[in-house]
């Protein structure tokens, strides 16, 4: 399996680890089963296992307040696990990262307003009702321009006040400013 450790953080390779798994190529490691295996059982609980393993610190550590990066949760959907299961392993992962551990969990899912995918739409409205701090990134409406790529809407889940930000992406970096402050209006 690919997972790295480094200095407190860990890394699954999930692309590498689900190739891996699919042609048989994965080895069990130490007797644990693969935290990918829902891909042929639809259970997440092994990945949750390995969540909570990974995260939980050893009594040397003194992890403050872990953070949870789940890169793509819309993936999940496309491997054949359940809306179901999804949420039920975030509601799993928010218990243990957030309650337990006093962390955070950050987790990206793609979703389009035209999309017909139901399980994913259920996920995505699940979130965003369950969240603290939601961020919208989405390309200009209006079209290209080159001064600005697109916007962030930004709201807390305790105010109903939805911030909007536009956004131009840089070589190494990426300036925000305000909706209509850009260089080309200014």
């Amino acid at each position: 399996m690919m997972f790295s450790s480094l200095e407190g953080l860990v890394f699954l390779e999930g692309l590498k680890s689900c190739l891996d798994l699919l042609f048989g190529e994965q080895e069990e490691q130490l007797g644990q089963p693969s935290p990918l295996q829902f891909i042929s059982t639809s259970d997440l609980k092994a990945l949750f296992d390995f969540v909570q393993v990974s995260l939980t610190p050893a009594s040397s550590d003194s992890w403050k307040g872990p953070v949870l990066l789940v890169d793509d949760l819309s993936v999940l959907l496309s491997l054949g696990a359940t809306a179901v299961a999804v949420l039920d392993f975030i509601h799993y992962c928010r218990v243990v990262v957030c309650s337990q551990l006093k962390g955070n969990i950050v987790v990206l899912v793609h979703s389009n307003e035209d999309s017909e995918d139901e399980e994913n739409e259920l996920v995505v409205n699940s979130l965003c009702h369950h969240s603290d701090l939601i961020l919208w990134v989405e390309g200009l409406v209006t079209g290209f321009c080159k001064d600005v790529h697109g916007q962030v809407m930004h709201w807390r889940a305790w105010r109903d006040v939805v911030q909007t930000y536009q956004y131009k992406i840089q070589d190494k970096n990426v300036t925000f400013f305000a909706r209509g402050l850009s260089a080309a209006v200014l």
